[in-house]
């Protein structure tokens, strides 16, 4: 007699509806679609070792289970997660025995390969080298940054996308027929869910699965799910954000550059896109004041004043309330007039000096608090400069001798900066009548 014990519950629906061919996977044309690389390699029929990279839900683990499939490989797979150098020896001795009782090549799959540290990666190499095994590394981090250049240098990186919201409706029929066709979707609710899914396939099919459970609690009779439901049923998710990875740098280049590119629309998306991703405003206040010191400079001054206020009010508010001073001073920022002028001079003259040997002050620029100072000319034909006409000491030097003017800080005809521009420009004239 069976037990409740003994029943094998269903497959989850994401593993139920994992594609069995190539042809069924979801997503990802820019490789898979006729003429593209990946599409290439499969028509081949000869596999490369490579590394998937893109978001979660995109079809990594899918594609590699495939690949195997497609090139009639064994398939090993380890988690760098869970895995260490014994998982990886037991894998190399599996695909060994593998080629010597069968004949038989391997594609060994490494999940979150970016876990693995430097020994553990250096491990997969002389296989990789030797052909023992078509090694495909899976990670939501840069490649770059995160694989050994030994391996990264035998392996094709390929960037997976996350997908559309077509891609997604395409991937929810499939889910609404296998799961339960004779419930009815309004339109509204269905992109609701594809909203919260965010571009994550998995993150879909589990929504999905919630929708069926709810919808067979006893007692609750429903023919149409409607966005209410969908609402009711399901509670926000955050974006996907990853605080530490690719996705935050990304979208903080994304906000730097709409400031910049005077875009406040565009500024205020991004802006709006880290909060609800769950970065640190006090984070966003430092890299707006950067902001402000970097691209708008004395071009417009008050830039730099009211993006020290809005840091100093949220730091008084905090969140919700602070973020809406953020908020304001990344659209003063975005429409400021802009100028690096500062931020190029600056850069300029620190590189100079740190290049340069040191030399020393000019006598008349030196302090001179004691008589032995003086004696030794310290100070001497200093030239005050408010006695000066125009408060300016038309001729004189004030950098190191034998030292040329570098003329770092160039102004640009940009907000104040054309009025500081019109005034170096009188300045340097009266130097050359000095000389005169």
């Amino acid at each position: 007699m069976s037990s409740l014990f003994e029943s094998t519950p269903p497959p989850p629906l994401a593993e139920a509806l994992r594609p069995k061919t190539i042809e069924e996977l979801i997503g990802q044309t820019h490789l898979l679609a006729a003429g593209k690389p990946l599409n290439l390699t499969f028509a081949s029929g000869k596999p490369h070792s490579m590394i998937l990279w893109g978001p979660p839900g995109v079809g990594k683990t899918s594609l590699a289970r495939l690949s195997a499939k497609a090139f009639d490989r064994e398939f090993i797979a380890i988690s760098a997660v869970l895995a260490g150098v014994k998982e990886i020896r037991e894998a190399i001795e599996q695909a060994q025995q593998s080629m010597a009782q069968y004949g038989k090549q391997t594609i060994l799959f490494v999940d979150e390969i970016h876990r693995f540290n430097k020994s553990q990666q250096d491990a997969l190499l002389p296989h990789v080298e030797s052909g023992l095994f078509t090694f495909i590394g899976a990670t939501t981090e840069n490649p770059s940054f995160e694989v050994n250049s030994a391996l990264l240098s035998r392996a094709q990186v390929y960037v997976l996308k996350s997908l559309s919201a077509l891609e997604l409706k395409q991937l929810f029929k499939r889910a609404h027929q296998h799961t339960m066709p004779d419930l009815a979707f309004e339109e509204a609710a269905i992109d609701a869910l594809i909203s919260y899914a965010d571009g994550d396939a998995r993150r879909l099919l589990n929504l999905v699965e919630q929708i069926r459970n709810a919808v067979s609690t006893p007692g609750l009779a429903v023919k149409l799910v409607d966005q209410t439901f969908i609402e009711n049923a399901l509670t926000a998710q955050a974006r996907r954000f990853d605080k530490g990875g690719d996705q935050f740098y990304d979208q903080i280049s994304a906000l730097h550059k709409s400031v910049r590119g005077s875009h406040p629309d565009a500024a205020l998306y991004w802006f709006c896109r880290m909060l609800d991703g769950g970065v640190d405003p006090r984070y966003l206040a430092r890299r707006i004041i950067r902001m402000a010191w970097e691209d708008i400079g004395l071009a417009d001054p008050r830039a730099m004043q009211l993006a020290n206020d809005a840091a100093q009010t949220y730091e008084r508010l905090g969140s919700p309330e602070g973020e809406l001073a953020l908020g304001q001073a990344v659209v003063y920022l975005a429409v400021a007039a802009k100028s690096n002028a500062s931020y190029k001079a600056f850069n300029a003259a620190r590189a100079y000096v740190a290049n340069d040997q040191s030399k020393p002050v000019p006598n008349h620029l030196r302090n001179a608090p004691t008589q032995l100072m003086k004696e030794l000319g310290h100070g001497k034909e200093y030239r005050y400069a408010h006695d000066e006409p125009h408060a300016y000491t038309a001729g004189e030097t004030y950098l190191p001798e034998g030292m040329k003017d570098p003329h770092w800080y160039e102004p640009v005809e940009r907000g104040l900066e054309t009025q500081i521009k019109e005034k170096m420009a009188f300045l340097r004239k009266l130097d050359v009548e000095s000389k005169k």
